[in-house]
């Protein structure tokens, strides 16, 4: 067998995960995620709310996002390190509880700072749910990686697309307050990850192979480095774009044709709902023909669509965007098991890594976006961002893999 096959190839999963897929698990943390990320959202969903509110430009704007990222961003990877060597299966409902008193603040925050504080609250419970529910995934995967990274972090990106229908329909008719009447959501999200640590919790007191540590590929150190930083490449490519849909679509449109802000909403949510299906089958692809090919097609592949973005109408602007929106997503189940497959053994480090990337890019892009769309223009930021796809092309650099399918694990055992 080839370095190339072994690392993004079938992996051992029958004699190393006898218990099969865990479904049950999987769907609690899917749940989770579904119920954290649509908060983030709805805070995203309601920033012409803010901007009202509190007389703030677009890099104001940005920022908002930047402290809700960067928090995120810096403290996931050292989550991650900590756990892959002390693991604290109940860490996860303790970050809830962060997401929690952000959303309250956020709900009565009377000036700018205290928008900024409640953000940065929502990053802190993102540093720690995100690392250790992929590790989790894995756990919980029965060798069929992909698949469990794409059940899990669909969930993340259905609750993505509720927030700016929830912002439509209730925040932006009721006001700032109503934002304290989803707080019952993280309540029942700690609720569930109660249990799910109370199962992560059990695992640790079975003796088993190494948690979710994957094949060894063969590759020099040099090539895991070289790997690697195209993966980060490509992350800058993926998040940067994805940011200035997610964070400035709703004032592009009602700029460009002239829509009510309620319309705009709507079709953030359209975008947000092509990014959650888009997730659902990168991973299992990933795990039948190979990632780098479904990193290669994710990023690459909508460029010609970006590009024809900024010049088209109310009506195909909508359409394009949901195109984007699915296959952009498409490549991070594939990008996350790919990075882990290159660091075995580091599952918590490298999720976390990359997680904290997805917010730390999307944060500083958010920021850098928001000067440009207040010198330039909101238009020319689509204009100029329609160019990152065309990065997807380094993914030529990432080790090749032949052409064999890698097969699911056995479906005996399966909850």
């Amino acid at each position: 067998m080839s370095t190339a096959s072994r690392l993004d190839g079938p992996s051992p999963s029958a004699s190393l995960h006898p218990n099969g897929t865990q479904f049950t698990v999987l769907g609690a943390i899917s749940v989770s995620h579904f119920l954290n990320d649509s908060i983030q959202s709805l805070m995203l969903a309601v920033y012409p709310l803010f901007r009202s509110s509190f007389s703030l430009s677009f890099a104001q704007i940005g920022l908002i996002t930047l402290a809700y990222q960067l928090t995120a961003s810096i403290i996931q990877p050292l989550v991650g390190n900590y756990t892959d060597r002390h693991p604290f299966p109940y860490s996860l409902p303790l970050g809830m509880v962060s997401t929690f008193l952000g959303l309250l603040l956020l709900s009565i925050a009377p000036d700018y700072p205290a928008v900024l504080a409640a953000a940065a609250l929502v990053g802190l419970g993102s540093s720690v749910f995100h690392p250790e529910s992929s590790r989790v995934a894995r756990l919980a995967s029965g060798g069929r990686y992909g698949l469990a990274q794409s059940i899990f972090q669909v969930g993340g990106n259905a609750g993505t697309a509720m927030g700016p229908l929830l912002a439509a329909l209730v925040v932006m008719p009721n006001g700032q307050h109503s934002l304290s009447w989803f707080s019952l959501a993280t309540l029942v999200a700690i609720a569930i990850l109660a249990f799910v640590g109370r199962w992560y919790q059990n695992q640790h007191r079975r003796p088993r192979h190494a948690a979710g540590a994957g094949p060894v590929h063969g590759l020099t150190p040099a090539a895991v480095r070289r790997s690697m930083t195209v993966l980060v490449l490509l992350m800058f490519a993926k998040f940067v774009y994805l940011t200035s849909i997610s964070s400035y679509l709703i004032f592009y449109l009602v700029h460009r044709f002239a829509i009510p802000v309620r319309e705009a909403q709507f079709h953030l949510f359209l975008f947000l709902a092509a990014v959650a299906a888009g997730t659902v089958f990168g991973g299992p692809i990933g795990d039948r023909i190979g990632r780098r090919q479904v990193i290669w097609v994710s990023l690459a592949g909508i460029a010609p669509f970006t590009l024809a973005l900024p010049y088209v109408s109310l009506t195909a602007s909508a359409i394009l965007t949901v195109v984007i929106g699915f296959l952009l997503a498409s490549a991070f189940p594939a990008m996350v098991v790919y990075a882990q497959e290159l660091v075995p053994g580091r599952v918590g480090t490298i999720s976390g890594l990359f997680f904290g990337l997805a917010f730390g890019l999307g944060g500083i892009g958010a920021a850098v976006l928001g000067q440009v769309a207040d010198v330039w223009g909101i238009v020319r930021v689509y204009q100029i961002c329609s160019f990152l796809p065309l990065l997807g092309f380094f993914a030529f650099f990432l080790p090749a893999r032949p052409g064999v399918p890698a097969r699911p694990a056995p479906a005996a055992g399966v909850r």
